[in-house]
């Protein structure tokens, strides 16, 4: 048999009911590293405490339930149609990277406007996040033998064992290699970010990831298997979602071209932020002031 078989249990330890699965390790690893980068980032812009802290909310929630409604509606809408409810059973799997884009996007969005933040400034901040999550969510598929590549006879294919063929055909690693690509572009843009730092235009960061991570996830599909459309058709699912993302990075990086030689960070601190965000002030009672004083 040529190639590599690939049978891991998805499940690294069990305890009674509870199991530790290896997506599950690589998840919690996304949100410690995307925490770390994203902590880097706003202290370089000069954000405050309060501002580091509450983000990450709206990211993790957006971006999960646009993973689910995205894979849902775009890979198996009859389904789910047919069955709304199971729309909300997540355990069983079934999420969209795609679906998670638009959900960090709106994340971006709602949150730059609801603390006056600049989006672009934002998406930039969160460019490591991305990257992160590109790279490991494929070692996370790769684990649990899902989303394969197509059939082929490369030498360095592989039988998956726990997929619905049971390893009889030899395949693509697909997984790993958009997982390669993320962790590429995490280099890369970690070498922009040293070199230039403040100084860099803003947009060029989630420029960058955007243009190159989805251009590079179009042609990946051409060895995945298909998903929603048959193997005549010329272009997969995956493929027509990836364009609009294409032209979105192509925006940013014009106006970080535009805005090349505007570099203003911003700075924000507790005095910029909406009343509720704030630290309580204590207050003084001033009669009981003057009562203390009385009596002295």
């Amino acid at each position: 048999m040529e190639g590599f078989i690939w049978d891991i249990d998805p499940t690294l330890l069990k305890f009674g009911p509870l199991q530790i699965r290896y997506y599950g390790l690589l998840m919690a690893t996304v949100l410690l590293l995307g925490y770390y980068f994203w902590n880097r980032q706003m202290r370089l812009y000069k954000y405050s405490d309060a501002y580091i802290l509450s983000f990450p909310y709206y990211a993790v929630f957006l971006a999960v339930m646009g993973a689910r409604v995205g894979h849902c509606f775009f890979y198996e809408p009859g389904r789910y149609l047919d069955h709304p409810l199971s729309i909300l059973y997540i355990w069983q799997g079934g999420l969209s990277s795609h679906g998670a884009t638009i959900g960090l996007l709106l994340s971006v969005i709602i949150y730059s406007w609801r603390y006056k933040m600049s989006w672009i400034v934002l998406a930039d901040i969160n460019a490591f996040l991305y990257a992160i999550i590109a790279t490991l969510v494929r070692l996370g598929n790769f684990m649990n033998s899902e989303i394969v590549g197509r059939v082929s006879d490369v030498p360095w294919c592989v039988h998956f064992k726990r997929f619905w063929d049971d390893g009889e055909y030899c395949r693509h690693p697909s997984q790993l290699y958009e997982a390669a690509f993320g962790f590429s572009i995490f280099i890369m843009l970690y070498i922009v970010d040293r070199a230039l730092g403040k100084r860099r235009p803003t947009g060029l960061m989630a420029g960058l990831f955007v243009v190159v991570y989805f251009i590079g996830r179009f042609l990946i599909e051409f060895v995945k298997e298909h998903q929603v459309f048959s193997s005549k058709a010329s272009l997969d699912m995956g493929q027509y979602l990836s364009v609009p993302f294409v032209f979105l990075g192509v925006y940013l990086l014009y106006h970080a071209w535009q805005h090349r030689d505007v570099v203003i960070p911003e700075v924000r601190d507790e005095s910029d932020m909406p009343a509720f965000l704030r630290a309580p002030v204590k207050q003084v009672n001033k009669s009981s002031n003057k009562k203390k004083k009385h009596h002295r």
